[in-house]
């Protein structure tokens, strides 16, 4: 499984790297609401969470299904305005201007990625703005996640301009709260090792570059190719002059162990990548735990559906639906999860959702965490 970029043809000078402080913040938000992916940054979250005014921190539950199971693409909207410059502002509030200027059917698919996961790949998903189908099929899906969800989601549909101004806001709030400072410690590195790659492209080429971005990236000997090695599987061209400049990377100090690849159709290809792997916490589980959830792991499947419960809880159908198997084959790999020890189960209401443990993953290897998560 892999996700591939199509740079045939492609000028180098149309490869780039910059920061993104939007993104930056997307990656902050995703650390606050799911501190067990980042054990490097539990000081930080830890500090920060209990920093947050009560109301601020209710309002970011309200969107968090937009940064805490996957990242939506509205925090790299730079790379999805058409004729646009595809580079990201200097300032978080020149980002969010790009931002303002994205139409509200691309804006509303890209927050509702979630509810399109299984389709992310394919171009002309109808819009749940004017499709009463994919109306049904977003509430529905937020449904499964809870009654705070379907509200979200019912809001954003009826009146998508009166949700952007909110989001806007609580993202500004976010940066007065604790985005600014953080950003002001953080920027000058993300700015240097811009700088530095930059130099490694230009001086070394793009296979020398790309071994540094991270050890997941390669290219084919034509170069007309780039592969990011993920639990997923998907396509990506910059090449098309519609699209974007180019192809862009963005680095993170927050986002290890994620490699994250904008593939969406229609967007310019963006990478953002970790600055630093810093190594988990080691608690030797015993022999018999290791073997008992190895095997569990063993099936390429599990390792598929790990992917998912690994990112935000998810319903058997749902599952189902994602990866194109049957409810009873989804419900088999998960028993044996679930004899390993490696998933809890909920009730939301009428749903029963599935989540991977991540703290007793974490204990059979950073390899594996890093593979599931990235």
């Amino acid at each position: 499984m892999s996700v591939t970029i199509d740079i045939a043809g492609l000028p180098v000078e149309r490869i780039a790297f910059a920061p993104s402080p939007l993104a930056e913040l997307c990656m902050t938000l995703h650390a606050l609401s799911q501190p067990a992916h980042h054990p490097g940054l539990h000081s930080w979250t830890r500090t920060t969470t209990a920093s947050l005014d009560p109301c601020l921190a209710e309002r970011l539950l309200e969107a968090d299904f937009m940064w805490r199971s996957s990242f939506s693409d509205i925090f790299m909207a730079f790379a999805g305005i058409p004729g646009g410059s595809g580079r990201p502002g200097a300032t978080l509030a020149e980002e969010l201007d790009v931002l303002d200027r994205m139409d509200d059917e691309r804006f509303v698919l890209a927050a509702l990625e979630h509810c399109w996961l299984a389709l992310y790949n394919e171009g002309g998903a109808p819009s749940p703005l004017t499709d009463p189908a994919a109306r049904v099929k977003a509430l529905e899906t937020a449904a499964a996640r809870g009654p705070a969800r379907l509200e979200f989601t019912r809001r954003l549909l009826d009146d998508p301009r009166a949700v952007r101004v909110w989001l806007r806001r609580l993202l500004e709030d976010c940066d007065e709260a604790f985005f600014a400072e953080t950003w002001r410690r953080i920027e000058p590195r993300q700015t240097a090792d811009v700088r530095h790659k930059t130099e490694v492209l230009r001086h070394r080429g793009l296979p020398a570059v790309l071994k540094e971005v991270s050890s997941a990236l390669s290219v084919d000997e034509a170069h007309t190719v780039i592969t990011a090695d993920k639990m997923v599987n998907g396509q990506a061209t910059a090449t098309d002059p519609e699209v974007g400049p180019g192809l862009l990377f963005i680095p993170t100090n927050f986002g290890w162990p994620h490699l994250l690849v904008l593939h969406a159709p229609g967007w310019m290809p963006v990478v953002h990548y970790p600055l630093e792997s810093p190594e988990l916490p080691a608690e030797p589980p015993s022999v018999e735990q290791v073997q008992r959830r190895m095997e569990a792991l063993a099936h390429p499947m599990r390792m598929r559906l790990c992917r998912s419960l690994a990112r935000a809880p998810y319903t058997t159908s749902e599952l189902a639906r994602v990866y194109g198997i049957t409810a009873p084959e989804v419900s088999r790999h998960l028993a044996v999860l679930k004899r390993a020890g490696l998933i809890h189960t909920r009730r939301q209401g009428r749903y029963v959702q599935h989540q991977l443990d991540l703290a007793v993953v974490a204990r059979i290897g950073p390899d594996l965490i890093e593979g599931i998560l990235r």
